[in-house]
């Protein structure tokens, strides 16, 4: 087996750096789609601890549609 040429090896090197920079770019948009759910995940069960307490706001708990999902 012969030793890799000089333009084997920079077309390698050049191969991993758009990895590494593909996946760097894939990670920090799945951390941002994550980030938001997290803050989605906080809010509904801040909203749900309000609503088995028996003290949340009645918009908290309205349904579209009209009460009793009866329409307006």
């Amino acid at each position: 087996m012969s030793d890799p040429t000089v333009q084997e090896l920079e077309r390698r090197l050049v191969d991993l750096e758009v990895r590494a920079m593909f996946q760097t770019q894939t990670i920090e948009g799945l951390d941002e789609v994550v980030r938001v759910f997290a803050a989605r995940v906080e809010t509904l069960e801040r909203r749900l601890a309000e609503l088995a307490q028996g003290n949340a706001p009645e918009e908290t708990w309205a349904v579209p549609g009209g009460k009793d999902g009866e329409e307006p």
